[in-house]
């Protein structure tokens, strides 16, 4: 998948074809609250500030989102 322009890549989810998989981006140059980006393999995004990513990211290391991937 081709990064969208001005943003800097910082992991990819899947990434074992060649479908345009997840992606997660920081824009720079977006304000704070818009900072960090994820993108999907329908061409949408979610822009949300790193204080909402870290949530994101200590809801899942303590499990809470768990139920969501067994979905």
């Amino acid at each position: 998948m081709t990064e969208p322009h001005g943003l800097e890549p910082v992991a990819t989810f899947c990434g074992n074809c060649d479908c345009g998989c997840p992606q997660l981006f920081v824009d720079p140059q977006a304000p704070a609250e818009r900072r960090v980006v994820l993108t999907d393999d329908f061409g949408q995004r979610v822009q949300m500030s790193a204080d909402q990513f870290s949530s994101l990211i200590d809801d899942a290391k303590e499990g809470r989102l768990d139920g969501v991937a067994l979905a």
